[in-house]
């Protein structure tokens, strides 16, 4: 398009990345990073980690921690997001979707007409028979309008009244990997941005010295280590990789390569990074990759991080009734509990996306005994979290959401009463919380059928779940988009996506 014809298009989003493409993607750098391709691909094994795709639109100009202009597109009602990821697939049936027919039906087959047409695992296909297993623990009506959450989260339900209950989440993914990577990106395919990166790149930082996305990871106690969690969960896809979640690790060395080598001082990097940031932002004013702009961003990130994530993981200022809110757990590194903690922490500092993954709820077996160590790990912690940041009065501005990635069968996986017994993964309904941030108090939305099988009323796609927490960002998911390979990308994929307008306070 020439010069003339530019004049003539209107002032659209679309078209002012495009003018920023233009400018950075010369027919010089094309032709160069052609001629260097087999090069190219042997660094690229050379440095997995920073092979996440080059985006094509990013604008030159953009502030490292102002976000995108015109974002957010209206007032938001959350500044801040914790996403408290429970990955394997908590069982609904159990801990929040009582049905009480399921006792009279307990031990009976599920009816043909009730599993329908559904796709099955190869953990149950072959079985003969689906008998319903009634929910193994009882449970109890909670708070002023009586939701019904099960006894193993004896914490969950002291907060019931700040909580609204979505119980009629679903999902078209029936295996881990692919339903983990559909509800964090939008897509069940890898190479997708995740929703924190999507934040980060359309919103910017609050604090910088701070990333705008962090991440924690936490396993269950007992013998279940769960499935396997992927840094692509948090990656920032075809975004520019300053944009991924940076990982918080227990111990003395949160952050990997984070500290100076021996030999080297502050003073010592700050010159080596002032020098080397000289050269990279010539090399992005010849080449117009805005991958070197990514890098020297993370430079600079890093130098900062320094001082503040030492700070931000020294809890000897947290008064013990900090640790008794939390639980015992909360003192030791690495924990659901102390990662609840560092969350609060890393809210009060203006991280804007806060996830936290916890394994170990995939219970194909042994369901009795596995379960209640499982929510022992997470009830106290996910409560006191809601509660501390009421306390702080920050509730009201940070969106708090629990859930994973499907629920579990209501039919055994095994032998019926077997010790061995479990429940397969569930795609058709399950539930999530969500609290703070502008969503309703004490509410529930969505009803299954009598097995806890079907959705019946107010379905809520994985995708619906995205969009309304982009809306509650500020932010239009419709009109939140990236152009790559020939798409205009969204965290809520191409298909139809909408806000729950209903649980909105």
């Amino acid at each position: 398009m020439n010069r003339d014809m530019r004049k003539n298009q209107p002032m659209t989003m679309e078209n002012v990345l495009n003018e920023k493409h233009s400018q950075l993607m010369t027919r010089r750098t094309l032709f160069g990073g052609s001629a260097a391709g087999i090069g190219a691909i042997a660094l690229g094994n050379l440095l997995a980690d920073d092979v996440n795709a080059a985006p094509a639109n990013v604008i030159l100009s953009q502030s490292s921690s102002g976000g995108l202009p015109g974002l957010p597109h209206f007032a938001p009602k959350a500044k801040r997001v914790i996403y408290l990821f429970q990955s394997g697939g908590p069982s609904h049936v159990d801990l929040f979707d009582h049905k009480d027919e399921l006792d009279q039906l307990h031990g009976t087959d599920l009816p043909d007409s009730v599993r329908g047409d559904q796709r099955l695992t190869g953990m149950t296909s072959g079985q003969k028979s689906f008998p319903i297993v009634k929910p193994l623990f009882g449970g109890k009506r909670c708070g002023q309008h009586g939701t019904w959450i099960g006894d193993l989260l004896p914490h969950t339900q002291s907060v019931a009244d700040d909580l609204t209950i979505i119980r009629s989440m679903w999902t078209e993914a029936i295996n881990h990997d692919p339903a983990v990577t559909y509800i964090n990106t939008g897509s069940q395919q890898m190479g997708h941005a995740s929703m924190g990166a999507w934040l980060s790149y359309g919103l910017g930082r609050e604090n910088d010295n701070f990333p705008a996305y962090m991440v924690l990871l936490s396993q269950g106690t007992g013998k279940n280590p769960g499935q396997p969690l992927f840094s692509r969960l948090w990656g920032s896809g075809y975004l520019p990789s300053n944009h991924q979640g940076v990982m918080l690790r227990p111990g003395a060395n949160p952050v990997l390569y984070l500290q100076n080598p021996p030999g080297v001082s502050r003073d010592g990097r700050r010159r080596l990074l002032d020098a080397l940031g000289s050269l990279n932002q010539m090399q992005a004013e010849a080449a117009g990759d805005p991958e070197t702009l990514a890098r020297i961003e993370a430079y600079e990130m890093a130098y900062r991080m320094q001082t503040s994530v030492p700070d931000l993981t020294d809890l000897s200022d947290e008064p013990e009734s900090t640790f008794e809110l939390y639980g015992e757990e909360s003192r030791r590194p690495g924990t659901f509990a102390a990662n609840c903690l560092l969350a609060r922490r890393m809210a009060e500092r203006g991280v804007r996306f806060i996830q936290l993954f916890h394994r170990g709820w995939d219970q194909h077996i042994s369901i009795e005994g596995q379960l209640p160590r499982q929510c022992l790990d997470t009830d106290q912690a996910s409560a006191a979290l809601v509660q501390d940041l009421k306390r702080l009065g920050m509730l009201d501005d940070t969106l708090v959401i629990w859930g994973g990635e499907f629920g579990r069968t209501v039919y055994s996986q095994g032998e019926l009463g077997a010790p061995t017994s479990g429940r397969d993964h569930h795609g058709r309904c399950f539930t999530t919380w969500m609290a703070g941030g502008g969503i309703k108090h004490g509410f529930d939305y969505g009803r299954t059928d009598e097995f806890a099988y079907n959705i019946v009323e107010n379905p809520v796609h994985i995708r619906d779940l995205n969009a309304t927490v982009l809306h509650q960002m500020g932010i239009d998911h419709e009109r939140f988009t990236f152009k790559f390979r020939g798409l205009s990308q969204r965290l809520t994929g191409v298909e139809e996506a909408k806000v729950i307008e209903e649980i909105l306070a």
